[in-house]
C-alpha cells in the first residue's frame, strides 16, 4: 500500500475536484452495477496519478537548464519563437517535450530568471507532437529574463486532449531553477528556445524528467553535477 500511494502522493489541490466528481459518479454508479463502480474506482486513481505532484531533486550547480516537464524529447530543431513575444525572426534552438496522459503534468522553471513577459495565446488543439503544434496550438509563452540578461522561452501548448493551461506566475516575478510554474490538463507539449549559442545535453527519443532532467548548460562545464540536500 505505501508504495502505491508513493506512486500518486502528493496530489496538486488542481486535482481535488475532478477526484471529487469521479467520488461522486462511483456513488452513483454503484448504485446502477457494481461493475460499473469498480469503473469509477479506477476513474479517481486516474486522477490522483494524473494530478501527482511529486517531490523533485534540483540540480544546483550554476548555469544548468532543467527540463521543465516530464516527458519525451520529440524535436529538437531551430525555430523562431512565439511571435506575441515579438523576439524577432532569428531563431533559437527549440527542445519539444511530450507529455502523455500519464506523465506528471506539473510545469517547472527551467533556470532562475524573472518573468518578462507572459502571454497567452488561443488557437486549435491539434496533436502536440506535430511540429505545426506550436504556431497553431493554444498556448501559453513565457519570456524569462535569466540573471546575466540572456533571455529565454518556455511554452505550454495545449494538445489534442489538453484543453486547459494553467500559469499562476505575472510579469515580474522572480523564480529559482525548478520551481512549479504551472500545468496543463491533459496531454500536451513544452517548448523550451535556448539562448544563442547554448547547445542542448538531450538527444530525441530520450525521457526527461522536470527540474531534474539537465537539458543545457549556460556555463559549458563539466563540473560534477550538485544536487540540494532538500527536494521542492
Amino acid at each position: 500500500m505505501h508504495n502505491f500511494l508513493s506512486l500518486i502522493l502528493p496530489i496538486h489541490p488542481e486535482g481535488y475536484r475532478f477526484i471529487l466528481i469521479f467520488a461522486v459518479a462511483m456513488v452513483a454508479l454503484f448504485f446502477v452495477s457494481t461493475f460499473l463502480g469498480w469503473l469509477g474506482v479506477i476513474g479517481i486513481v486516474f486522477c490522483a496519478y494524473f494530478f501527482r505532484d511529486p517531490l523533485r531533486y534540483v540540480p544546483n550547480q550554476e548555469g544548468l537548464v532543467v527540463s521543465p516537464a516530464d516527458g519525451v524529447v520529440n524535436m529538437i530543431t531551430e525555430a523562431v519563437p512565439p511571435q506575441e513575444l515579438e523576439l524577432g525572426e532569428t531563431p533559437m534552438t527549440r527542445i519539444s517535450i511530450f507529455l502523455n496522459v500519464f506523465n506528471c503534468h506539473i510545469n517547472r522553471v527551467p533556470h532562475t530568471a524573472k518573468i518578462k513577459k507572459s502571454l497567452y495565446r488561443t488557437g486549435k488543439f491539434l496533436s502536440a507532437d506535430l511540429e505545426k503544434a506550436s504556431d497553431q496550438n493554444e498556448r501559453q509563452s513565457l519570456l524569462l529574463e535569466l540573471p546575466d540578461g540572456k533571455e529565454m522561452v518556455v511554452v505550454q501548448i495545449a494538445g489534442l486532449v489538453a484543453r486547459r493551461i494553467l500559469c499562476w506566475v505575472e510579469e515580474g516575478e522572480s523564480l529559482k531553477t525548478g520551481e512549479r510554474f504551472g500545468l496543463i490538463r491533459f496531454g500536451s507539449r513544452v517548448d523550451i528556445y535556448l539562448p544563442d549559442g547554448i547547445a542542448p545535453k538531450v538527444a530525441v527519443g530520450q525521457q526527461v524528467l522536470g527540474g531534474e532532467t539537465i537539458m543545457a548548460d549556460l556555463a559549458d562545464k563539466d563540473n560534477q553535477i550538485q544536487r540540494v540536500a532538500d527536494p521542492i
